[in-house]
């Protein structure tokens, strides 16, 4: 039985706009530009890249936290694009995201009562005897207790603020989550919590998650599909083991060398790029790579690369994928 596409973006696009000095022209920062993904339902699909490429505002445009700029963005087969405020309330409580910082995510002048119960009081609907039970059953999903009901984000520990937003984000049960780096921010101690604790709350309320992070190993055990980013641009995406045992893209190759291997006697090629990333305010034409790219030739800096199907289930955005890779 096929998968069910809960979220899809075709050619999608976030430009942010960037005055110029003294009334120059306007331009734009192109945070995300013409990403296309189909992310399952019930499955982590993992996003990866170097930081500034554009992982986060993908994120927060899938679930329309941003407008989108262009292209178009459906949820379960409805077409969101340009969806109004009033229009987007059916699926404001579908789609959540839990943040990078559980430190400044949190309002410090709320109790914890208030900070889960508060997307339930702005959907209307819940008594606040029904929003005090609801609170409970939640704190104990995330392994806190009825102890901690009053009290404040001060009093807890950076792993222990991360269990009551992930509380806070399941509140309303969403389908659809995006994991903002939900770990970098904590002691690696309580990393393994943490995860543990969204794969339990995945099996146990069926979810869909958008994990985001820069740990290639933790997206390699729990992601079955993953996307390469570069300066907003998807370079590779496809099954993780498939991309992780024969990346095809050079920047993908250059990621995945740069992970520490507990082999010591393993001989691996490490593949380090040249040059600087280039400004996403002034993105090099044709492939976004090409000034970086050590296999860079010249219809690279003419063409943009279109998603080509190297092998099932893998797609590389690469002007010269078969020819390099000898497909």
């Amino acid at each position: 039985m096929s998968q069910q596409v809960l979220i899809s973006a075709q050619d999608l696009k976030k430009y942010f706009p960037v005055k110029g000095f003294l009334g120059g022209k306007t331009k734009y920062l192109k945070a995300v530009d013409g990403v296309t993904l189909d992310i399952m339902k019930g499955e982590t699909f993992g996003l990866v890249g170097e930081s500034g490429c554009g992982k986060s505002t993908l994120g927060r445009t899938l679930i329309r936290m941003y407008d989108v700029t262009g292209g178009k963005l459906s949820y379960q087969g409805k077409d969101i694009t340009n969806a109004k405020p009033s229009e987007m309330k059916e699926f404001r409580n579908k789609m959540q995201i839990i943040f990078q910082d559980p430190f400044s995510s949190l309002n410090p002048r709320f109790d914890v009562f208030r900070l889960v119960s508060e997307p339930m009081l702005i959907r209307g609907g819940y008594t606040k005897a029904e929003m005090e039970q609801r609170v409970l059953e939640l704190l104990e999903l995330v392994g806190l207790s009825a102890e901690d009901l009053h009290r404040y984000p001060s009093d807890f520990s950076g792993g222990q603020r991360q269990r009551i937003g992930i509380a806070r984000a399941i509140s309303l049960h969403p389908e659809f989550l995006v994991c903002d780096e939900p770990v970098s921010a904590l002691d690696v101690s309580v990393h393994a919590q943490i995860l543990n604790l969204l794969a339990d709350l995945q099996q146990k309320l069926g979810m869909t998650y958008l994990f985001i992070s820069h740990n290639l190993a933790v997206v390699k055990d729990i992601c079955p599909s993953v996307a390469v980013m570069y300066l907003g641009c998807v370079m590779e995406t496809g099954v993780t083991r498939t991309i992780f045992d024969n990346p095809l893209h050079p920047y993908t190759q250059s990621l995945l060398s740069a992970v520490l291997d507990v082999d010591v006697d393993s001989k691996r090629e490490r593949v380090i790029l040249k040059g600087e990333i280039p400004s996403p305010i002034d993105v090099p034409s044709g492939c976004p790579f090409c000034t970086r790219c050590p296999k860079a030739g010249p219809l690279c800096a003419e063409k943009q690369p279109e998603p080509v199907l190297a092998e099932p289930g893998h797609f590389v955005s690469c002007c010269r994928v078969k020819e390099v890779n000898g497909l």
